[in-house]
């Protein structure tokens, strides 16, 4: 009996040693698991926190249209030279609109308009 149970506890520390392993394995996963999930709330979004972020959306977007509209009417505003525009649209091979507006955005500057298309 006695070489039985030697046997026994000679077989005990392996199986044991991969056990743990196993075990340690599965226990981190599920730990692991639990750490996610407990952080985890639902929350219901409010009609009224929708509302909210859409009223932000709109008002940045009128903003820049409003923007958009104040720079376009100050461009419209300066003076340029016909010969000018023919000039860079003939000089670039560019559209005529793309010319008068480069112009306008220098103030009428033909040479700083040059500069900006051929950088």
């Amino acid at each position: 009996m006695t070489t039985e149970e030697e046997n026994v506890e000679i077989e005990d520390p392996a199986a044991a040693a991969k056990n743990k392993k196993a075990a340690k394995h599965e226990d981190t996963g599920a730990a692991d698991l639990e750490k996610i999930t407990d952080y985890v709330e639902e929350a219901e979004i409010s009609s009224h926190s929708i509302g909210d972020a859409m009223r932000v959306v709109s008002d940045r977007q009128a903003k820049e249209v409003s923007e958009k509209k104040r720079k376009e009417h100050e461009l419209s505003r300066v003076k340029i030279n016909k010969e000018d525009v023919d000039l860079i649209v003939n000089e670039m091979e560019i559209s005529h609109q793309l010319a008068e507006r480069k112009l306008r955005e220098h103030e009428g500057d033909v040479v700083k308009a040059l500069i900006e298309l051929t950088n």
